[in-house]
């Protein structure tokens, strides 16, 4: 499970982004001041903070710094700042990404789930096992239950990879895109049907009903463990 910590002083705000990130599956802290966040972040592993800049003690921005000093965790900032400079600042002192208010809650979840995907959460390089193979994240390759290898180009281990790391979660066609191929490859959707049909012939003990490999048609796709394919 992704742990989140949600920096924001707007109380009906803070409320509504813990309930529906929770309601996500996501694991969920808050914090209502820039000295309760430090604070968080000093005593506990996190995998993305969310952080609102008007913050009531100290500016989001001197935050972003601080966080910097001792961590390296992703920092998505909220912020109802539109101008340039400040998403510049906010970028420069250290964020990974800059959404401004109002947003979507779609959008918000889409920037989240490529934070946590560049933090390695909630997956580590460790061993992901399924009943039909295992993926072995720090040593780059797949083991089918029988022992043998199954042997994938680097490219569709990029698209697997993306996937097992999302942990479970829905991963949209461009982000996965962009992570594997990159950011001017987000609209060559031809490019994900290819190697999503490469993957699941070497993977899938039925091509036509995937349990792994599951496609949310217009959504994007993830990577189901289990393989009850649900």
């Amino acid at each position: 499970m992704t742990d989140l910590l949600v920096v924001e002083d707007d109380d009906q705000l803070r409320k509504a982004l813990v309930l529906t990130l929770r309601s996500r599956g996501y694991s969920v802290h808050a914090a209502a001041t820039g000295s309760d966040a430090l604070e968080w972040v000093r005593t506990t592993r996190l995998d993305v903070v969310v952080l609102d800049l008007g913050l009531p003690d100290i500016d989001g921005v001197r935050v972003i710094g601080q966080i910097r000093e001792r961590s390296g965790v992703p920092i998505v900032v909220l912020s109802a700042r539109r101008d340039q400079s400040d998403k510049v600042t906010a970028l420069d002192a250290g964020a990974d990404d800059y959404l401004t208010k109002p947003f979507g809650i779609e959008e918000l979840l889409a920037r989240l789930r490529a934070a946590a995907r560049r933090s390695g959460a909630p997956v580590d390089s460790g061993v992901v096992r399924t009943p039909d193979f295992a993926v072995d994240l720090g040593r780059k390759r797949v083991v089918a239950t029988t022992g043998d290898e199954i042997h994938l180009t680097p490219t569709e281990w990029g698209v697997l990879e993306v996937l097992v790391r999302a942990g479970g979660l829905l991963v949209p066609g461009a982000d996965l895109l962009r992570d594997v191929w990159g950011p001017q490859f987000e609209a060559q959707t031809n490019y994900l049907r290819v190697y999503l049909a490469q993957l699941r012939a070497k993977l899938e003990p039925d091509q036509g009903k995937p349990r792994y490999l599951i496609t949310a048609p217009g959504l994007g796709y993830r990577f189901d463990a289990s393989g009850t394919g649900g």
